[in-house]
């Protein structure tokens, strides 16, 4: 049931013309324009960015998860789901794996970007490590919108999950080198999710291993953000 529940959730988002527009188009339009204008053409700073804009694309398409959630409990498609065997946690799980998928597009496009317009090399691993690292590190920020979806109408639910992108990405760093931080800015931004799950993928990219503290944080906001969806889920039913 839960693998028919995906599929649906996956088609329909994949049709959706804005989603693949803003979702995966904007992330590669940001990533070559921060790459190639005025930028010295350092090797090195077009892969960090690689796996930052991609993060960045990630980050987006999960919390999107949230707004079809949202927009699936205004029009009573929550409410059929309730009379079904599945339960609040399959549910929460359904909605995750299906944000876990639509992330992969978004990834993808940015690493070819990479790869094909701006020459990033990197070993067959480590390609296969970054992108699996960005596509398992994107499950708290899908937990995060899906939490979201569940809580506040489906308008409210596209702003805040725009909020949240733009404050996580700038915090995270995914937008400018944390380097140019205030030292305070930069203390915070190494309690983010963003900034550690961006960590993880660039250090890969090195051929390094990533380092324990990014995983338990990114693991952390992971349990955090899963408990306030099923909690959000929760609260729908009693509510609707």
């Amino acid at each position: 049931m839960i693998t028919a529940y995906v599929r649906l959730e996956v088609r329909r988002t994949l049709r959706d013309t804005t989603f693949v527009v803003f979702g995966i188009g904007m992330p590669v339009l940001m990533y070559l324009l921060f790459t190639n204008l005025g930028s010295t053409g350092e090797t090195e700073w077009k892969t960090a960015s690689m796996v930052a804009m991609a993060a960045y694309g990630a980050l987006g398409a999960a919390l999107s998860t949230g707004t079809g959630v949202a927009e699936d409990k205004g029009v009573g498609w929550l409410r059929q789901l309730r009379v079904t065997p599945m339960s609040p946690r399959q549910v929460v799980a359904g909605r995750a794996l299906t944000g876990s998928v639509i992330v992969l597009p978004a990834i993808a496009a940015v690493l070819a970007a990479g790869a094909l317009v701006n020459g990033v090399w990197l070993e067959a691993w480590q390609w296969a490590a970054v992108s699996l690292a960005l596509w398992l590190g994107a499950l708290p920020f899908t937990l995060l919108g899906i939490g979201n979806g569940y809580r506040l109408t489906a308008q409210t639910t596209g702003l805040v999950n725009v909020g949240c992108s733009i404050a996580l990405s700038v915090a995270g760093g995914l937008w400018f080198p944390v380097e140019l931080f205030p030292h305070w800015m930069r203390s915070l931004s190494a309690l983010t999710p963003t900034r550690r799950f961006a960590e993880i993928g660039q250090t890969l990219a090195t051929g390094a291993a990533p380092g324990p503290i990014a995983v338990a944080v990114v693991a952390g906001w992971a349990l955090l953000f899963g408990s306030y969806a099923v909690l959000s889920y929760r609260r729908s039913a009693r509510t609707a």
